[in-house]
């Protein structure tokens, strides 16, 4: 690549197929960088592309691209938890221990209704990048609007790992369940 900053199509281009060719997250910054334009640029690209129904999510760690190979089914399931801010790495090591990934977290705000952000973590390590980030940031969690409640999409291989978290989450009295 030389010097030259990549105009809108191409570059659009070129961050479709480096999302789809990473199997791991890129940042904005990390874009911006290679096609020489700044970081908000490539905010604006990545939502033209989400325009165009380009599976591309934003987690904490960066962009992906989200291709799940026809034979490969995951589960996926909705539950509801509820705990205190000191408690979200207890919940997530739990969780991500049992081969399960937390794709996101959403809340009902009085206001604006369904809030949802994407997580996507997968393994102990990504759960400590995720809650340095929040730390680093001193940003709020979303279950911190809620004084704890909320829910997550869980996804896994099998169903037997998501019930497998959800024991433990009982166990840990994080899970909310009917009775």
């Amino acid at each position: 690549m030389d010097d030259k900053k990549m105009l809108g199509d191409e570059r659009r281009e070129w961050i479709l197929s480096q999302l789809k060719e990473s199997t791991n997250p890129i940042t904005g910054a990390t874009l911006a960088k290679h096609s020489k334009v700044s970081r908000q640029v490539i905010v604006g690209d990545i939502t033209l592309l989400k325009a165009r129904n380009e599976p591309i999510i934003a987690t904490s760690q960066g962009y992906m691209y989200m291709h799940i190979p026809a034979t490969q089914k995951r589960v996926e399931k909705t539950i509801a938890c509820f705990h205190q801010r000191e408690q979200a790495e207890e919940e997530l090591h739990i969780i991500v221990d049992q081969g399960v990934t937390v794709k996101d977290v959403k809340v009902e705000h009085p206001v604006y209704g369904d809030l949802t952000a994407s997580i996507m973590v997968s393994n102990r390590g990504e759960v400590q990048s995720f809650l340095q980030q929040i730390n680093e940031t001193n940003a709020a969690l979303l279950s911190d609007l809620t004084s704890g409640f909320h829910l997550h999409t869980l996804s896994a291989d099998n169903e037997e790992a998501i019930e497998r978290a959800e024991q433990a989450l009982k166990l840990a009295g994080i899970l909310i369940v009917d009775n």
